[in-house]
């Protein structure tokens, strides 16, 4: 964010119609809609914000199939024909991404490099082992390596070679050029989606995407906004969200070469960053479900002590975190949104891997906005039911999203009066049988709200490092203010005054 500039798209004004109107502008949607522009479609892109600006512009940018300890999982779970497509899906977009760089001669910091997946423990090195040999059989660049270059005691490594990382923004923002470049696509910024209506009773009317500022019809929609703004599958109980942390710190020597990732709770990565003032190295992990795990303050902490345990630090130079969906199955939802809806297409849960699964998402959305069903759709279907796959993590994340709603509702304090809240801080309390959320701001100025998420009811709680109010049972977030920042909520917390 801090070495691109901002976009300044136009706002949608009126009505208009298209084939294809892709709603968020994020890695997916930014792809759909360049490949069904490529495929001479009229096509329209809305973002409520800015493009970019969201999880893909907070990513860790790793352009890699290799995600984790995940294809001995997907094997198991799945099947070899879903774990070969998930493979196959992944492998693509990370060539994807590579020809596109060179085809469009994008200046976006693209460098290959080997991932590696690597042993916290001797306990793990078996894991690692059949990983790399479930990788391989499923024609990924993979291998076991003893001695893998990281500077942490462990006992090997699954290595992806040929991986890559990158500058996410560069690429996208060059996308998105080729988009407006095109003649028959338009992004509109600052076009909040209201609704969306699908081609319904199969009479052959177009599907209707309300906005703030006009309604776009098209015969295809395709919902790219991290969490699907209408949601009539129960994606809500079907993923769930996480937060992780990243730090850019400023290092005395080379950081390693490659790409490194810790497969355990919480993870720990590494990957180098080049500038043209030294090294620097983006180091991430801390991650915990949503609006639960305390003070997010204290995972940066925690973060910025990993860092130095591995590396001789002279600085952090930034400091950010993101969310991310993971499905219970461990496989991106992307398809038709629901079982009963028509025109209308979804891709979400990418589980922290959405360099590659966004990529891949983006091309199999705009096969269906064609018409075409895509390669690797049926692994990818958000309409499977596998309850030996994924019963089992639906039930416990339900059970703890059933206790974090019951307790939540039961423990806040009764307050008469609001509780003196320092600067930064903010506080849950219940004033005459409501819920409030009460935070002040480093300015000092008093913010009063309800505390009741407006998704499902949910009490939120304080984040403390962001400054927001985040629920702990589906991950929607706001603003200090009560302002949506991520969904699955569409509405603010009212205002309840001082």
């Amino acid at each position: 964010m801090a070495t691109t500039g901002r976009t300044d798209y136009p706002a949608l004004g009126g009505s208009r119609r298209v084939d294809t109107a892709v709603v968020g502008g994020g890695i997916a949607g930014v792809t759909a809609a360049l490949h069904c522009a490529e495929a001479g479609q009229e096509v329209a892109l809305l973002e409520s914000d800015r493009i970019v600006e969201g999880v893909t512009g907070r990513t860790t940018a790793k352009v890699t199939a290799q995600h984790g300890l995940i294809y001995d999982d997907l094997l198991d779970r799945h099947g070899r024909t879903a774990a070969r497509q998930y493979a196959a899906a992944n492998a693509a977009a990370v060539e994807e991404i590579a020809d596109r760089v060179v085809a469009h001669d994008i200046d976006c910091d693209f460098r290959r490099l080997p991932a590696y997946t690597y042993a916290a423990s001797d306990d793990q090195r078996a894991a690692v082992e059949r990983e790399a040999t479930v990788a391989e059989g499923l024609d990924l660049p993979a291998t076991y390596t003893a001695d893998p270059p990281f500077p942490a005691e462990t006992p090997g490594a699954v290595e992806f070679e040929a991986q890559a990382q990158f500058h996410p923004r560069k690429y996208l923002l060059a996308l998105a050029d080729e988009i407006s470049d095109s003649g028959g696509a338009t992004i509109f910024e600052q076009t909040t989606v209201t609704g969306v209506e699908d081609r319904g009773d199969g009479s052959g009317s177009p599907c209707r995407v309300e906005t703030e500022r006009g309604t776009v019809t098209a015969d295809s929609v395709l919902l790219t906004t991290h969490f699907p703004i209408e949601d009539p599958a129960f994606y809500f109980a079907r993923q769930y969200p996480k937060r992780s942390y990243v730090l850019a710190v400023r290092l005395a020597e080379d950081p390693p070469e490659g790409m490194f990732y810790r497969d355990e709770e919480p993870y720990f990565s590494v990957r180098p960053h080049p500038t043209a003032d030294g090294p620097i190295a983006l180091v991430g992990g801390q991650n915990h479900k949503t609006g639960q795990g305390g003070s997010t303050a204290d995972r940066y902490r925690k973060l910025e002590r990993q860092a130095r345990d591995h590396f001789d630090v002279e600085s952090v130079e930034y400091r950010w975190s993101t969310q991310d969906y993971v499905s219970v199955d461990r496989i991106p939802f992307v398809g038709e949104l629901g079982p009963t809806t028509d025109g209308v297409y979804v891709a979400t849960g990418f589980g922290g891997w959405g360099m590659t699964n966004g990529t891949a998402a983006g091309k199999m959305l705009a096969a269906f906005a064609r018409g075409t069903t895509p390669r690797w759709a049926d692994a990818f279907d958000p309409t499977r039911i596998d309850l030996e796959a994924s019963g089992r993590v639906l039930l416990s994340e339900n059970v703890n999203v059933g206790k974090e709603f019951t307790g939540d509702w039961a423990k806040s304090p009764f307050r008469g009066a609001d509780p003196e809240v320092a600067p930064g801080e903010g506080e849950v309390v219940r004033r005459g049988g409501k819920q409030l959320a009460v935070a002040r701001d480093e300015a000092g100025e008093l913010h009063v709200t309800s505390a009741v998420c407006t998704h499902l009811n949910c009490i939120v709680h304080w984040n403390d490092a962001e400054g927001s109010w985040d629920c702990p049972c589906h991950g929607s977030r706001f603003s200090i203010d009560g302002k949506v920042l991520d969904g699955p909520a569409v509405e603010d917390l009212p205002e309840r005054g001082e």
